[in-house]
């Protein structure tokens, strides 16, 4: 029982660094749920290994959690196609990066 990785860790603080610095925190929170569904998963295979716990428990978790990674995975590849974003460098789009400078430098 394993997920399949979409996205890197490096390729999702990439767009996390990309969000905060243009202040567009929801790619960011994608991201950030992603990397805590794959903690999880860690964490639910560390279980499955200790004999004392119960299986079958572990193995809901970690099969929910696989099921959840893929769609914020496909939720993170629609967010980014629909916004513009680079996918090769994941980069934020130039429109997207104005818009957010403008809304900073009106406050």
């Amino acid at each position: 029982m394993t997920y399949t990785e979409r996205f890197s860790a490096a390729e999702l603080a990439q767009v996390i660094n990309e969000s905060f610095v243009y202040m567009c925190a929801c790619p960011a929170q994608v991201a950030e749920g992603i990397l805590k569904l794959r903690e999880l998963y860690r964490y639910q295979m560390t279980c499955l290994n200790d004999t004392s716990n119960q299986v079958l428990v572990h193995q809901a978790i970690a099969a929910s959690t696989i099921a959840a990674h893929a769609e914020l995975e496909a939720c993170m590849e629609k967010v980014l196609r629909l916004e513009g974003w680079d996918l090769t460098t994941l980069k934020m789009p130039e429109s997207l990066r104005n818009r957010q400078m403008k809304e900073l430098l009106a406050d």
